[in-house]
C-alpha cells in the first residue's frame, strides 16, 4: 500500500517550506537596494544631489536634417510628409557646435560630481535622442522607460533601454499599450508628491502606468492638463532647491499655482529679459543650478537673494531643436532630501 504522499513529493515541498519567500524588505529599501542592484537607484526628489544623469551627445543622426525642407509658413524646417524630423528654430544646426554645448554642460556636471552615463548611439535617424529626459524618468528603486508620442521620437527608447542595463539600472516599467509618456513632463515637488503635466505628448494611459510604479513607493500623484500644444511641464515649472521652484505661470493653471503656495512652494517667476532657455535648468543639489547662460539680472538676483548659485552654460544652439538643460539630461541617482 502506498503512502499518502510520496517521499520526492515530502521532500521538495518541506525544502521550499524551509527556505520561504520575503516580500519585506520592499525593493526600494537601501538594503535591498545595495544587496540585489549593488547601489541606491533612483529619485524621490529633483533638488537632491545628483548622483548619476543619463545623457546622449548629439552625433550622425543629425544629418537627417535636409535644409531643402524649409516650411515657411512656420520659419522652421521639418520632413510633414514621412514625419520623420523636425527643426523648430530658424537657423539649422551645425553639429560642431552642438556638440561643444554639449560637451560643456557634459564638463558642468561632472566638475559638480555627477557620473555621466551616455548613450552608445542613437536610435536611427532620431535626432532627438539627445534629449534624454523624455525616454526616462528616475523614480524610487530605478527607472521608468517612457513611450514617446510622435514619429520622429519613437524609438530612441531602445537605445535608451540599453545604456539602463549596462549601468545596472533596474528598469521598474516600460510604457506600454497605448500609453504615452515624455518625460519631461514628470516633476518631482517632493518626496511623496510628483505632478504630470497631460498634453498631447503624455496621455492618461500613460500617466496610469506611472502612477502605478510611483504607487508601490507610497508616493502621490497631480495630474495637470497643459494647454494648447505645450509638450511637457518642464517648460513651465523646474524644482531649483528644496522649496523652491522657477515657473512661467502664463502657461500654468491658477489651481495649480495655487496648490503650490499650499505645499510651501516658493515660485520665481521668470522675466521677459531672461533667455529662452533658462527655465529648462537643472539643480545639482539644493539650490545650486545649471542654467543656460543669459539669466537676466532681475531674476539672477531673485535667485541671490534666496540664496540660489546659478552655473551658468552656453546652450543656445540645442535649445533650438526644441529643450535646454533640463531636457537633456535624465536623472537616475539623486540623494533624497
Amino acid at each position: 500500500m502506498s503512502g499518502a504522499i510520496s517521499e520526492f513529493e515530502y521532500r521538495y515541498n518541506m525544502t521550499i517550506r524551509s527556505f520561504p519567500s520575503h516580500a519585506e524588505p520592499a525593493f526600494e529599501t537601501l538594503e535591498q537596494q545595495q544587496t540585489v542592484w549593488g547601489g541606491h537607484w533612483g529619485c524621490d526628489n529633483d533638488v537632491g544631489r545628483l548622483r548619476m544623469v543619463l545623457m546622449h551627445r548629439p552625433g550622425d543622426e543629425m544629418s537627417i536634417i535636409d535644409p531643402s525642407k524649409r516650411i515657411e509658413r512656420l520659419n522652421s524646417y521639418g520632413d510633414e510628409e514621412g514625419q520623420t524630423w523636425y527643426w523648430r528654430g530658424d537657423r539649422l544646426p551645425d553639429l560642431a557646435q552642438q556638440q561643444a554645448q554639449h560637451d560643456a554642460l557634459t564638463e558642468a556636471l561632472r566638475d559638480e560630481g555627477v557620473e555621466v552615463v551616455l548613450i552608445d548611439k542613437a536610435a536611427p535617424g532620431r535626432h532627438k535622442q539627445i534629449y534624454t529626459r523624455d525616454s526616462c524618468i528616475g523614480v524610487q528603486g530605478g527607472a521608468i522607460v517612457t513611450r514617446l508620442g510622435p514619429i520622429v521620437r519613437r524609438g530612441e527608447e531602445a537605445p535608451v533601454t540599453q545604456a539602463l542595463a549596462r549601468a545596472g539600472c533596474p528598469i521598474l516599467r516600460t510604457v506600454n499599450g497605448t500609453g504615452l509618456m515624455e518625460g519631461g513632463s514628470f516633476v518631482w515637488l517632493k518626496p511623496g508628491l510628483a505632478v504630470i503635466g497631460r498634453s498631447s505628448r503624455v496621455n492618461e494611459g500613460g500617466t496610469r502606468q506611472v502612477e502605478e510604479v510611483i504607487r508601490e513607493a507610497a508616493a502621490e500623484l497631480i495630474r495637470v492638463d497643459l494647454t494648447g500644444y505645450r509638450l511637457h511641464i518642464d517648460g513651465a515649472l523646474v524644482m531649483i532647491d528644496v522649496d523652491t521652484a522657477i515657473t512661467n505661470p502664463t502657461q500654468l493653471p491658477f489651481w495649480f499655482l495655487e496648490k503650490l503656495d499650499e505645499l510651501g512652494i516658493r515660485q520665481i517667476e521668470v522675466h521677459p529679459d531672461d533667455a529662452a532657455g533658462c527655465l529648462n535648468c537643472l539643480a545639482v543639489r539644493p539650490g545650486r543650478v545649471i542654467m543656460q547662460s543669459g539669466v537676466s539680472p532681475r531674476t539672477a538676483d531673485r535667485l541671490d537673494a534666496l540664496g540660489i548659485e546659478i552655473v551658468p552654460v552656453d546652450y543656445d544652439l540645442i535649445y533650438e531643436g526644441g529643450g535646454g538643460i533640463h531636457c537633456s539630461t535624465s536623472p537616475l541617482i539623486r540623494d533624497s532630501i
